[in-house]
């Protein structure tokens, strides 16, 4: 199977199974491992077949019309979890992993059991469960009359977060091999201004404000520029175990509170947290402190990852993720310079994500269509708005499907 370097040997490519090219992969090489596999939602009837259905092997030429056929979520044939659930691949995933190293995985709300059980089988401690909240879900529901129906709208997915075994303390794991814990200062939740920083001061008496004993018991005062971790305050508030895509929706769901945001303005910025640059304009003419001090949805205390209109680079992959929420999960679980792993790399937005946060990614895809789209989004990272945007419009074949749909979720199709 072949091998492809992009971005000066930043991003590597394996093509095949990702059992057998993990393989491939040295012992304890790998920083932490961000990967969106298979949801398998497709039952296990219907894929496999009931007692008594037909043989696989077609016998005698016969037309062979048997259960066993069925494909998985959109007919596709590799959405099945004879990866994402085998405790054998999790034990590779186990090998390569440094001491302390995190695995974030995605999962499908019905089936995330078989998930997380593989996972923990093959010796990963889990560490907690992150739910990304989306508004662009659709229930797959039969009319049963009267009112009822037999699905609920997909409106989250969790990602499990597990860590291999640490080697002593997390402090001597870390000093060995830089891995088990977690970069929380880069991913915080800005503060939209002073006055909200106060707020939350105020009302958060705890060890992430104030000095003493307690500060330096948690951080260390020798930790990184922390002189003085009395003295230290942060830059924004901790981040949570819920993420979201600052729809209309989403932030809707959230009860108001005082001194938050409209939920206007959730855009990309350089700094890390959801509400881009703290002070630019919304559009309005007013910078984003104005805005945030208003009265509005609590989804401000979140971190927010809107899809941007390029996130899918003209693939016709079902399930791409958002770029920017790549981005933040590879920084929340990635030393500086490290590399992540992504065994089922789909369109490449763990390597893209990686490169853009100053990473190296090992990305490993089975599917010649997708290993394509791969090369194409490593091809346009460096590239202008315009020629981003021709090739975009060139691999969807019309400019008029060009602000179609973003992104899906399995749960939201299936």
């Amino acid at each position: 199977m072949s091998v492809e370097t992009f971005l000066n040997g930043r991003v590597t490519l394996h093509a095949g199974d990702c059992l057998d090219r993990i393989k491939d992969i040295a012992d304890a090489s790998i920083d932490s491992v961000v990967t969106d596999p298979p949801y398998a939602l497709v039952s296990i009837t219907k894929r496999f077949g009931k007692p008594g259905s037909a043989p696989c092997v077609v016998p005698e030429g016969r037309s062979g019309a048997y259960a066993r056929a069925s494909a998985g979520f959109m007919g596709k044939a590799w959405d099945v979890g004879d990866r994402a659930f085998a405790v054998e691949f999790w034990a590779e995933v186990y090998r390569v992993l440094k001491p302390g190293g995190h695995v974030l995985a995605f999962g499908g709300t019905r089936t995330v059991h078989r998930l997380v059980s593989a996972i923990e089988d093959a010796g990963f401690e889990i560490r907690d469960q992150v739910g990304w909240a989306f508004g662009s879900g659709f229930p797959k529901s039969h009319d049963a009359g009267n009112g009822w129906g037999t699905a609920l709208k997909p409106a989250w997915e969790p990602i499990t977060m597990a860590r291999k075994p640490i080697v002593g303390t997390v402090r001597e794991n870390m000093l060995a091999h830089g891995v088990g814990a977690l970069n929380v200062d880069a991913c915080r939740i800005p503060f939209a201004d002073s006055g909200d920083r106060a707020k939350s001061e105020g009302k958060n008496r705890h060890a992430d404000f104030g000095s003493g004993a307690r500060e330096n018991a948690v951080y260390g005062a020798d930790n990184r520029t922390r002189a003085d971790a009395g003295n230290w305050a942060p830059t924004g508030r901790w981040p949570a175990n819920i993420l979201h895509d600052g729809s209309k929706e989403v932030v809707a769901a959230f009860p108001a509170h005082a001194g938050g945001g409209d939920g206007r303005g959730f855009s990309k910025g350089t700094r890390p947290g959801g509400f881009g640059d703290v002070g630019a304009s919304l559009g309005d003419g007013k910078p984003c402190a104005a805005v945030y001090a208003d009265a509005g949805s609590a989804s401000r205390f979140f971190y927010s990852a809107k899809a941007d209109s390029d996130d899918r680079i003209g693939s016709k992959h079902p399930t791409v993720k958002p770029v920017d929420l790549m981005r933040y999960l590879v920084r929340l679980v990635t030393p500086p310079g490290g590399t992540v792993l992504d065994p089922f790399a789909g369109t490449g937005t763990t390597g893209e994500a990686a490169y853009r946060e100053g990473f190296s990614a090992i990305l490993i895809e089975r599917e010649d269509e997708y290993r394509a789209d791969i090369a194409r989004r490593m091809g346009l990272i460096l590239a202008g708005p315009d020629e981003r945007r021709r090739a975009i419009i060139k691999a969807k074949g019309s400019p008029d499907d060009f602000t179609g749909t973003l992104f899906a979720t399995p749960e939201a199709a299936e």
